[in-house]
């Protein structure tokens, strides 16, 4: 394996090749701006400038390479990038894609066929506030139970969010931990259930598909752009107190109307408490029935409904495995680059002191640089093989979504414009209808005029 001095990265060499092109031939750069470009490095030069990078000890420009790699036809700077995919706050799979002009859109869950909201936008400001909550002894007991399952908050946020049409929002929430979900200035995107005005008519009901056990617009999730995160929100408390139908100062004082009720109608007639017990319990569970089974079931879409989402959010899931793939694959590149880095440095070293006893050593200190780079180069081959795959969903995608939106503009466009024209003309006809009437009539008055004879 030959020995790199590389000193400088793939893009330094291109510029100062063009440059010394430019000066000896005379041309100017903006002649050559049409014909003077650079194929794109195939997998195996960019693995060899890994490892000469590594070599040179210049791991700072070898990880930005691996970063290269990791994208196909997109640049490091560019600004028009794919998007952040989101997931369902319930099923967890990807539902939609939030591109960098996305603020407020609907999206539709395939698995479990509820709507959700998804606000995308900068984070302005958020404040948090750590809680600590005295459990009372009745509510650990029915937790333990579990007919409470709603996990105990540890903070409480509050965070306004701005979108890219300017647009601010706030929104309050509780998290499981005291842990910020996001911080000034990052993007995020906030999963919400169903609003209110999104809904469905069914027979003479109108039903929101919102996801069970959530408030219309209610957060449920929080996707950090900037790392990845997700983080699931609770219910936030009310800071004056609320009395639950749960609460003994609640519970107990109905239970004594209820018994006095009990007593008092078993003196009319002794079947009344047997009935009015019979009944509040047929309503409380019918109630309960209805309330937790019917209407979740009646509030999802229909299978036809979802079908035309269900095989874009299959890519979308597929990308989103991919994407984890490339992120370990990267991660545990990366760190052999300082390995290798490290040997290089070591053998070095070694090179320099030049003593006959450190011949062994410096042989087994090849025979790990030789097994560094020939991981390195199988890594970066798998990166580019995914990533490949990534931007031919990505593709895919795009060809269903933005593609065919931007011909709906443009068509839109081309039938106002032509809408414009017809009026135009219309416009136009209406004037000349208007001047030749008003001619016809001078017309008309002159020669109804009695011509003077001398």
């Amino acid at each position: 394996m030959p020995t790199w001095h590389c000193q400088f990265s793939l893009p330094c060499v291109r510029a100062s090749m063009k440059r010394g092109f430019l000066y000896e031939t005379g041309i100017s750069e903006q002649d050559t701006v049409e014909r003077w470009k650079w194929s794109r490095p195939n997998v195996q030069i960019c693995a060899s400038m890994v490892q000469g990078l590594a070599a040179s000890l210049r791991v700072t420009d070898a990880i930005r390479t691996i970063g290269d790699a990791c994208r196909v036809g997109v640049s490091a700077g560019e600004e028009v990038t794919f998007g952040k995919i989101v997931r369902c706050p319930t099923c967890m799979i990807a539902i939609a894609v939030a591109q960098p002009q996305n603020g407020i859109q609907i999206a539709t869950c395939s698995k479990c066929r509820y709507k959700y909201e998804l606000v995308s936008g900068d984070v302005v400001s958020i404040e948090s506030e750590e809680i600590s909550m005295d459990i009372p002894a009745w509510e650990r007991w029915l937790r333990f139970l579990q007919v409470m399952k709603q996990s105990i908050p540890a903070a409480v946020h509050s965070i306004v969010v701005q979108t890219p049409s300017r647009n601010a929002r706030t929104y309050r929430f509780a998290t499981k931990t005291v842990e910020l979900p996001a911080q000034e200035g990052e993007r995020i995107t906030i999963s919400l259930a169903a609003p209110p005005n999104i809904y469905r008519d069914v027979g003479p009901l109108r039903l929101n598909p919102k996801v069970p056990g959530f408030n219309p617009g209610e957060p449920i999730c929080l996707t950090n752009h900037t790392n990845g995160q997700e983080s699931q929100l609770l219910r936030a408390p009310i800071k004056n107190g609320s009395l639950s139908l749960l609460s003994p100062s609640v519970l107990f004082p109905a239970l004594v109307v209820l018994a006095t009720g009990d007593a008092a109608s078993g003196i009319i007639n002794p079947s009344l408490p047997q009935f009015i017990f019979a009944t509040a319990v047929a309503s409380l569970a019918i109630g309960t029935t209805v309330n937790g089974l019917v209407l979740p079931q009646l509030s999802r879409l229909p299978e036809r409904m979802v079908d035309a989402v269900a095989i874009k959010q299959q890519l979308l899931s597929q990308y989103d495995v991919l994407q984890a793939r490339i992120k370990d694959l990267r991660e545990a590149t990366e760190k052999e680059v300082w390995m290798l880095a490290r040997m290089c440095q070591l053998e070095n070293k070694i090179l320099a002191v030049g003593e006959p006893s450190y011949r062994a050593r410096r042989s087994r200190v090849q025979r790990v640089r030789q097994s560094l780079e020939t991981s390195i180069m199988g890594r970066i081959e798998l990166i580019d093989s995914y990533a490949r795959i990534s931007s031919m969903i990505e593709i895919e995608v795009e060809m269903d979504s933005d593609v065919l939106a931007a011909e709906a503009v443009s068509n839109a466009e081309s039938i106002a414009e032509q809408i414009q024209q017809i009026m135009e003309l219309e416009n136009l006809e209406e004037r000349w209808r208007m001047q030749a009437e008003a001619n016809d009539e001078v017309e008309r008055l002159l020669s109804s005029q009695p011509v003077p004879t001398e």
